[in-house]
């Protein structure tokens, strides 16, 4: 399974925000955990349903978010 499969994005799950498949953690949820200092370990522990290749697929997902060409409207 490729990392990014392991992201979903659903409208009818909370409200088709990127969560990692089968649940309804939101992408933004891991990566505000690593931002806060908690480490891969401590997340698993507390979440037991994720796995390390979800933690990383929540990584390569924003990271395929941020390498987006952004335009400027003034020309």
């Amino acid at each position: 399974m490729a990392l990014l499969d392991h992201i979903s994005i659903d409208p009818e799950v909370v409200h088709g925000r990127p969560v990692v498949r089968g649940t309804r953690m939101r992408v933004a949820d891991v990566l505000s955990l690593l931002a806060s200092r908690a480490d891969r370990a401590e997340i698993l522990e507390d979440y037991p349903y994720l796995t390390a290749d979800d933690i990383k697929a929540c990584l390569a997902d924003v990271a395929v978010q941020a390498d987006h060409a952004v335009f400027s409207r003034d020309g």
